[in-house]
């Protein structure tokens, strides 16, 4: 069976032949032994430059400062490297975590000190959520390091490794480069142990360095390259052995995929196994888009007491469990409330694998793992025929009258029929989880969200790198809540400025909806303010958008069907404002009793579609 996976699949065409680490054939150089670079090209920027093309980014998110203006230059004229300058630190980390998402690897590049600790925030985002991105500071001058001098940007002490042990705890690698010895190594490594390790690393470029030719930079260098990882091939026949012997004698086995697959790239050999065994497929919510939900036997997501209708039973009454990749956090488990047995239990990790509460067995990749266990397991469909017998399909939400109040129910069922193959989902940290959490997501269509983290406002510089990234062959549908749009708003310039066609659907809630369901109070509430009114301001004539207030099923419904009108590939962007209060049955408080329009929003940044 066929089956594509989403941003799975996504972040393997960026490399090739399925080495991690290794650029599309396109994009790899053969080496020109008789060709010595120019000056320019030898130079330290342009080795960076190189290296981030060949590890599959061409576009680069950056704030401009004036440790790293020199970099910038050399960034800039690279072939194949596009800079994007975001508005500020903070969302440059988020759209490299976004475009991670997309092409298996984001950089960013921002000033020392106040540029690296603003992004602080996202890069810790991308760690906790297993993401490779290369944040690069331009750091200080060669010549000031170990003088006692005091600089700017600093927090007025001669010593500049404040920013360095900030990034130690949240990066997986720190390189700093102040000579040009060993500059080629450390960059080299920092790169390779992001790709390898699936997280962020650190990389400080001195600010007099970037133009400075050096003999390792002089001709074109080897193209970047990792070996494929392998398995203890003693290790792997074992644990496939006594997995086999487990599951083969249970009579309702399940499989569950979790969030860990992306890491383990093991998506292509996760269906294999769901297509070998028979066993019925559910997804865990911060793995949902890593799992094909087209698949035959795709029974919904797992979330304890908040599944998808009839998910629960079949996995909580199955004999046996094998779980791909989870992470059983508070969120994930609702509260660590999950109905599970260890002893009934294959946990899958992406170099161990846990049979029950016996044997534990390292040394060997999911990706090994899976294809290895799909060739020995007997099928077993019976579990899968137990939640045939008590499903029932989802009924349809109720027509409404054209002037009736939008409900949340309509509003997700047009939002569904704008879903395909052409298309990626992102969620925004708070209610978003829950409504997007029961789309249905076609063949092809990816979805993202940050779940482990769920700092708010991730999803607006998310939604502009992950859109960057696959610019052209889908379009990103963003769902945001007023309070997180408020926390980064800023970055709907950059996304016009880019020609992006997203979709942002701002739901305006009146404050923060998500705390108000665990603790309300009036620090839940927010200035409410007039979004279409921010987004044209924005636009200010430049670039393509257009700007709607919504409240009634009239205006969505004719928002959807010319949506669903407009080819994938337009490059306008519109912003169109949903009042809250109506699907919701009601305002709470404070700004939350606005009036009509002006208390809602639905952002769409979309092919043009005719106001209406």
């Amino acid at each position: 069976m066929d089956t594509k996976i989403g941003s799975v699949d996504a972040a393997a065409e960026a490399t090739a032949d399925g080495v991690v680490g290794c650029p599309p054939a396109a994009h790899c150089h053969s080496i020109a032994p008789s060709a010595p670079s120019s000056a320019a090209e030898a130079s330290l920027g342009r080795h960076l430059a190189r290296r981030l093309v060949q590890v599959g980014v061409h576009d680069v998110f950056s704030v401009p400062g004036d440790f790293n203006l020199t970099l910038l230059d050399h960034l800039i004229a690279e072939p194949g490297l596009r800079l994007i300058g975001c508005c500020n630190e903070l969302n440059a980390g988020y759209a490299a975590d976004g475009y991670a998402r997309a092409r298996g690897v984001g950089a960013c590049v921002v000033t020392f000190t106040v540029g690296g600790l603003s992004v602080l925030n996202a890069i810790a985002g991308a760690y906790s959520e297993n993401l490779p991105v290369i944040c690069i500071v331009g750091g200080p001058n060669t010549n000031d390091y170990g003088t006692n001098r005091i600089l700017h940007h600093t927090i007025g002490l001669p010593d500049f490794s404040q920013e360095l042990r900030c990034f130690q705890t949240i990066t997986c690698y720190q390189a700093v480069v102040n000579n040009l010895e060993d500059a080629h190594e450390q960059i080299d490594t920092a790169i390779s142990t992001a790709l390898k390790e699936s997280k962020p690393v650190y990389i400080s470029i001195s600010c007099n360095l970037s133009a400075i030719p050096h003999p390792s930079f002089s001709r074109e260098p080897v193209p970047f390259f990792l070996a494929p990882k392998l398995s203890n091939q003693m290790g792997l026949e074992a644990a496939v052995e006594a997995t086999v012997e487990f599951l083969n004698k249970a009579v309702k086995p399940v499989m569950v995929g979790g969030p860990r697959i992306r890491v383990a790239k093991a998506g292509k050999a996760f269906v294999e196994l769901a297509d070998a065994s028979g066993y019925p497929v559910a997804v865990m919510p911060s793995a949902k888009g890593l799992v094909p939900e087209h698949h035959p036997r795709f029974i919904g997501t797992y979330w304890g007491a908040v599944s998808t209708a009839f998910c629960a039973e079949i996995v909580e009454s199955a004999d046996a469990y094998i779980f791909v990749g989870p992470i059983f956090n508070d969120y994930s488990s609702v509260g660590y409330s999950l109905l599970l047995k260890k002893e009934k239990a294959i946990i899958v990790q992406p170099e161990r694998v846990v049979v029950g509460n016996g044997p534990t067995f390292g040394c060997i990749f999911m990706k090994d793992f899976l294809q290895a266990l799909a060739k020995r397991l007997n099928k077993n469909t019976t579990a899968y025929e137990n939640y045939r017998r008590i499903f029932v399909p989802d009924g349809q939400p109720l027509e409404c009258m054209p002037e009736e109040p939008l409900r949340v129910n309509v509003l997700f069922k047009h939002i569904q029929k704008m879903l395909s193959g052409n298309s990626a989902v992102i969620a925004e940290t708070g209610d978003s989880w829950f409504n997007c959490q029961k789309l249905k997501l076609p063949e092809g269509c990816g979805y993202e969200f940050q779940m482990q983290y769920g700092s708010i406002g991730w999803s607006v510089g998310a939604t502009l790198g992950y859109a960057q990234a696959v610019k052209g062959s889908k379009r990103v549908i963003a769902f945001i809540g007023d309070g997180s749009f408020q926390v980064t708003a800023q970055d709907v310039s950059t996304m016009l400025r880019c020609g992006q066609n997203t979709i942002i659907f701002l739901i305006n809630n009146g404050g923060y909806t998500i705390e108000v369901e665990i603790h309300d109070g009036p620090y839940n509430v927010i200035k409410n303010w007039d979004y279409t009114g921010l987004v044209d301001a924005i636009h200010n004539g430049q670039g393509k958008c257009w700007t709607k207030k919504v409240s009634r099923y009239r205006a969505i419904h004719r928002i959807r069907v010319r949506s669903n009108g407009c080819h994938f590939r337009c490059a306008l962007m519109g912003f169109c404002c949903v009042y809250a209060g109506a699907i919701r049955g009601g305002a709470q408080g404070g700004d939350r009793n606005g009036d009509g329009d002006e208390t809602g929003l639905l952002v769409l940044h979309r092919g043009h579609v005719a106001q209406g």
